[in-house]
């Protein structure tokens, strides 16, 4: 500690290899959430999110896609308002989540960026996202583009969410599902599984250890002041 200062030593902790490393994990399948960008009848970041839920179910993965119908702008009603509050639920509910959304002008759909919008940092003293995992997908219209996925790389880092290396984006994707909403067979499809394999893998590897690996040095800090000035003012009452 003579080399670190302005280090709070109460507020430090070394790393716990116990801590990283339960020796009991929890054996029950884990839970994920499918949003979904388009209000479309035949909404292909829909059928790229019913696919994706297909094979997380069959890597044993309990699955809920959420459906945006009715769900209003954020901020133009109260939060009781029931598309919000079964979205909050689910995402209370879920271990990890994916998000799948349209590319529009080069962005996210504002269907995507609303059901995110309505997701808070914090709920009744509870992180609702934070330290969970993340997949982040895109359709495309045309050429391959990557605009939609990196925009929400941004918004997981932002809502403190373990966003996996790999990510999925479908060009053309109007050529890429048949008459049923179907995939069909093609690179693009074996990379939907791939992506949905290593959510599955990280958000096993990770839940146990959830909490622990968002715990973070300035929040003690702030913590360890809050509870000094409690302390400090029930001496002086």
């Amino acid at each position: 500690m003579s080399d670190l200062p302005n280090i709070q030593p109460e507020a430090f902790e070394a790393i716990d290899p116990a801590k990283l490393f339960p020796a009991q994990r929890d054996s029950s399948p884990p839970r994920i959430l499918l949003l979904y960008g388009s209000l479309r009848e035949r909404s292909f970041s829909r059928f790229a999110a019913e696919e994706a839920a297909r094979i997380l179910n069959a890597y044993g993965v309990e699955t809920h896609i959420y459906d945006p119908h009715g769900l209003p702008l954020a901020d133009a009603c109260e939060a009781d308002h029931p598309k919000v509050a079964e979205l909050r639920d689910l995402v209370t509910w879920c271990d990890g989540m994916v998000w799948s959304s349209p590319e529009r002008h080069g962005a996210m759909s504002g269907v995507m960026k609303t059901q995110i919008d309505w997701i808070p940092l914090s709920l009744g003293g509870v992180r609702p996202t934070q330290g969970k995992t993340l997949a982040v997908m895109q359709v495309c219209g045309g050429s391959q583009s990557f605009n939609t996925v990196n925009q929400l790389r941004v918004l997981g880092r932002w809502m403190r969410l373990l966003t996996i290396p790999n990510q999925s984006s479908v060009a053309k994707a109007w050529d890429e599902f048949d008459e049923n909403g179907r995939m069909k067979p093609s690179p693009y499809y074996n990379r939907i599984a791939d992506v949905m394999e290593e959510l599955a893998k990280f958000t096993v590897l990770t839940r146990d250890i959830r909490d622990h690996l968002v715990d973070r040095y300035s929040e003690r800090v702030e913590s360890h002041a809050a509870l000094s000035a409690r302390v400090n003012l029930s001496k002086a009452v």
